[in-house]
């Protein structure tokens, strides 16, 4: 079964009169539906999965109100989705993780931004930005700036940001600029309430449909020669459109100050509350958000306003920008526009906020250390100061009582996954072959370069690997490997890579790991993803998801893929032969080892629940459980290092005359069998065992129990 989003469906029926309680994506979403956004689409990422995952689940309700919802294939389908308010009144949203998903999504941003839009668009686009980021450190602003669309970074409280959504819509209307909406994790995961409207069934819609096309009308086309004249719109009527809007609704918003006016901050929407909480260190606002500095907090970052904030830095002593990342966009701009105007104000921002990283209250309360010392030398900022260092004692101490620093936990693995055990017989076949380049990519399977595999060249982006080794294997001795998840073939990796391969004749090797679902995304459903049928039947027989229709190979098959091989992911020995294979056949051509084995969470979720009836029922249930013999164990752990699994670990070895620990199964494990199929494909010393774990036995069961045991007892030495 999938994760359940039944509370949230509810929340979006909420009316007027009523209260929404909950997280800020969810917000979002509920805001989407106020605003009678027409169709919805995108593709999952955090932190952003949660509005696409809770619409396509509340499909019935979806369409009650006519709007139309789709699981996009990937970022580019969900932005060429937009194209439908180019020439109609439809509002429509659509949704991706950035800066990555962004960048997929870049030419059909490019070709909407040109000729413009009629109907609101609004792209939701989960800015994930920071230490704790899973993608490149780059930032969605630069492409507001090239492309002419508007930008909004709302304040991070439930009904500004529900706010900022209606607004959205209507910004897009009166300028005809795409919108775009940042939202960091912080955002997406703030809890709070806000007053909620009635949903509104959209004009047009699924229930209510256009009798006609509308009529040919070139200027709408993104396309010679009329691009250079949407060039110059943007300049001459979008963006002087967008900022009158900007104004005359208040968008940004200006917090004024006490007895500190004569300065001012500039900061974006998404970094408010970090800034409250780290001028609270500095004495200089307090817990109900009075600052004694004027604060202009910038909801929308793009565009700028020339007259706001010529206004609002005039006649002060300095300003300081607070931007996240770099480069500083928002402090060039703002300074190149008080230039222009004679304002001499003193402007800060990278010169005192860090250039890259995560700008939370800590990180804040350091940089305005300096400013604040140099603005307001008389401000005790003594507060501050030994906030930091309380902090960094704690830090200390930890590491102290560790004796050691603090050890990193990357990302890994879950337990029982169906990707370790082949990054374990790849390891193995590299024994037999020497060492291969691997061309890695976006996924679960991307947790294979930390240890103990450590395997992965390059990753360029997902889906990308095959294509990715394109410039490697003509001048490698030996031949490449490309690792690509299931999510990611359908994303982009069928066309940029498996065609281009076929096309080029190259002679490599692709793993495609087939767990049945977009894993890394939250296991959002996939075409290959097998069908409710079987995933009941998978239940009834405590099986593991199978696809029957095959869709993979049948698509490989299809594009001209001779050399194809399906091999059980828990099949150690065999994925070892058949990789060891793949390397070595005298086949010169693309080479397709397809690993399938489903994911383990969602497997989880599918039998627990099951077995769980069961046992409440008082029928028999039996559950596999691996375990060692601590008398065979050798202590040489090459178990461990083959595996990585996290319920395979050590203990203190039981025998006084041994100093060696000793490899244990700890709980937690979910008996997928790959300690004891390692230890067989690669000759491992014979310590581990298979138990059968039995709940509710039935008689006969309980007899020979009970006589095994009296014949283990009498055999045992006095």
């Amino acid at each position: 079964m999938e994760v359940s989003f039944s509370k949230e469906i509810e929340a979006l029926r909420l009316g007027a009169g009523q209260t929404f309680h909950g997280e800020g994506i969810l917000a979002i979403t509920k805001g989407l539906l106020q605003s009678g956004v027409s169709y919805v689409g995108g593709y999952q990422g955090a932190p952003v999965s949660h509005l696409l995952d809770v619409m396509v689940q509340a499909k019935p309700y979806m369409d009650e109100l006519g709007v139309h919802v789709e699981a996009c294939s990937n970022e580019a389908s969900a932005a060429a989705m937009l194209g439908a308010s180019i020439h109609y009144p439809l509002r429509g949203a659509v949704t991706w993780k950035s800066i990555v998903g962004t960048n997929v999504a870049a030419d059909a941003l490019s070709n909407l931004s040109s000729p413009g839009v009629k109907g609101g668009v609004l792209i939701v686009v989960g800015e994930d930005y920071g230490e704790g980021a899973s993608v490149i450190q780059e930032r969605t602003h630069a492409y507001a700036l090239k492309s002419g669309m508007c930008l909004l970074d709302p304040r991070p409280e439930l009904a500004q940001m529900v706010r900022m959504v209606e607004h959205g819509f209507a910004l897009s209307e009166a300028s005809n600029m795409p919108c775009m909406m940042e939202l960091r994790i912080r955002a997406c995961h703030v809890r709070g309430s806000f007053d909620c409207s009635d949903n509104i069934a959209p004009a047009i819609s699924t229930r209510e449909l256009m009798n006609e096309p509308a009529g040919f009308d070139y200027m709408r086309l993104a396309h010679p020669p009329v691009t250079f004249r949407q060039e110059k719109l943007k300049g001459e009527e979008r963006i002087p459109a967008a900022r009158r809007y900007i104004t005359e609704h208040g968008l940004n918003e200006l917090m004024a100050g006490g007895a500190h006016s004569d300065l001012g901050i500039v900061v974006q929407g998404g970094l408010y509350n970090a800034l409250l909480r780290a001028l609270q260190q500095h004495g200089l606002a307090d817990a109900f958000g009075d600052s004694a500095i004027p604060i202009l907090v910038l909801n929308v970052t793009c565009p700028l306003v020339p007259g706001q904030l010529a206004d609002f830095c005039t006649g002060k002593r300095a300003v300081l920008v607070v931007e996240e990342g770099q480069p500083e966009y928002i402090e060039q701009e703002i300074a190149t526009l008080l230039r222009r105007r004679g304002i001499q104000t003193p402007l800060h921002g990278k010169d005192f906020i860090p250039l890259a990283g995560e700008l939370g209250a800590e990180a804040l309360a350091g940089a305005l250390a300096s400013w604040v010392g140099r603005y307001l030398p008389q401000h005790s900022n003594s507060g501050a100061g030994q906030w930091l260092a309380a902090n960094a004692e704690r830090r200390a101490a930890v590491a102290k009582m560790l004796e050691a620093p603090l050890p990193n936990r990357p990302p890994g693995f879950c337990i029982g996954c169906p990707e370790r055990p082949v990054f374990s017989a790849l390891k193995l076949a590299q024994q037999d072959t020497g060492p291969v380049h691997v061309a890695a990519d976006i996924g679960c399977h991307a947790f294979g370069t930390f240890e103990p595999f450590s395997m992965g060249h390059s990753i360029l982006g997902y889906g990308m690997s095959l294509a990715s080794r394109a410039g490697v294997s003509p001048v490698m001795q030996r031949r490449v490997l490309s690792v690509m998840g299931d999510g990611g073939f359908w994303h982009n990796g069928l066309l940029t890579g498996v065609q281009s391969a076929l096309f080029n004749g190259d002679d490599a090797v692709l793993l495609i790991f087939k767990n049945g679902y977009t894993s890394a995304t939250g296991t959002q459903d996939i075409i290959s993803t097998p069908d409710d049928a079987i995933k009941e039947h998978a239940v009834d027989k405590q099986q593991s998801l199978v696809d029957k229709n095959k869709t993979i190979e049948s698509t490989l098959q299809g594009l001209g893929v001779q050399w194809l091989r399906t091999v059980h992911s828990y099949d150690v020995a065999t994925m070892r032969k058949t990789l060891t294979e793949a390397f070595t056949s005298d086949f010169n051509g693309l080479k397709v080892v397809i690993a399938e084995g489903e994911c383990q969470l969602e497997r989880q979720r599918r039998i627990k629940p099951w077995i769980a009836g069961l046992l409440r029922r008082g029928e028999r249930v039996v559950r596999v459980k691996y375990g060692v013999d601590e008398d065979v164990c050798t202590g040489d752990h090459a178990c461990i290092r083959l595996s990585g699994c996290p319920t395979l670990t050590i203990k203190d070895n039981p025998d006084p005359l041994k100093v060696d620990p000793v490899a244990t199964v700890i709980d937690g494990c979910v008996g997928c069998g790959l300690c004891g199929s390692n230890a067989h494909a690669a000759t491992l010393c014979p310590s581990f065992y298979r138990a059968e774990v039995v709940q509710n036995p039935k008689w006969h069961e309980r007899l020979l129990h009970s006589l095994r045991g009296r014949l283990v007892r009498a055999l045992q030495p006095a």
